[in-house]
């Protein structure tokens, strides 16, 4: 279990009603009218969360993924969002805490999930489900049976997370990604049987907790004591997130792939302006 962090209002509650237009603004054109209006909606809310995935949402697919940046229109989207009191906005990823740090270059104010929602980075502060002797015991096993993969599989990199490892195949081709999987599917099934795999975008994860998106989304929802939330996010461990949001909440997919969202957008710059957009309509609350 996740030792809960002290509930509380998050956000900037300076009273500051948003930032002028600025050079690096998206350009605004047309919504689909049916997200416009629940963007309106959305943003009367009496505590607002935003909370976004990272690659794919704010930031480009690049082959090496300690090189992902969001794009500075996104980025700027953000610190608008910031700028608006009873406004939270938070970072969920499937990265490592610290990479998705590293990689969002984060700003201050803005909370971090990473590892599915087995990290928290809240306030500066850093939680995360205990391991239990067992399960550091299957993580030490399966970084020695791991060892090995890079060399076997030129171009396949290895993260190591808090409680498993992701193998990312970016950049491979299809026989190459075909081999790296099957060969790290075959070292999960005898190392540890019981992990949890998930298979992403170019990214093939797997963890000895079962921790969510949703998970993180439900963790974030407490501590910020948000009424409503705004989840964006491109790929299919993002729908964990999708799943748990409710009636007053908003799910974006951000670019191609079955969904439960109800709303899309075509990929970074198209969550950018909705961002925006969101900042405007939240600044004219007056909140």
């Amino acid at each position: 279990m996740v030792s809960r962090l002290p509930r509380g209002t998050r956000g900037r509650d300076d009273g500051a009603p948003g930032v002028a237009r600025a050079p690096g603004r998206p350009q605004v054109s047309a919504l689909d009218p049916g997200l416009d209006t629940a963007l309106a909606r959305l943003a009367e809310t009496e505590h607002l969360l935003v909370a976004l995935d990272f690659d794919g949402t704010l930031a480009p697919f690049v082959d090496r993924p300690e090189d992902a940046r969001a794009l500075p229109e996104a980025r700027l989207a953000v610190d608008r969002l910031l700028e608006v009191s009873h406004t939270t906005v938070a970072y969920v990823s499937g990265r490592a805490v610290d990479s998705l740090q590293l990689a969002t270059d984060a700003q201050q104010g803005v909370l971090l999930v990473g590892s599915h929602g087995a990290e928290y980075r809240f306030d500066g502060v850093d939680a995360h489900p205990p391991l239990d002797a067992e399960d550091s015991e299957r993580v030490t096993a399966l970084a020695r049976a791991f060892a090995g993969f890079p060399d076997e599989h030129p171009g396949a990199k290895i993260e190591r997370k808090p409680a498993g490892f992701a193998v990312h195949t970016r950049g491979l081709d299809a026989d190459a990604v075909f081999r790296a999987e099957n060969d790290a599917r075959r070292i999960i099934a005898d190392v540890a049987p019981d992990a949890t795999v998930r298979d992403g975008k170019n990214v093939l994860e797997f963890s000895v907790l079962s921790a969510t998106k949703g998970d993180g989304i439900d963790h974030l929802r407490d501590y910020t004591g948000a009424t409503a939330v705004l989840y964006a996010g491109d790929d299919v461990t993002d729908e964990d997130a999708f799943a748990v949001l409710g009636e007053g909440d908003l799910p974006l997919k951000s670019g191609e792939g079955p969904t439960m969202a109800p709303y899309r957008v075509s990929g970074p710059e198209e969550v950018a302006r909705v961002l925006d957009r969101l900042a405007t309509l939240r600044a004219a609350t007056g909140r």
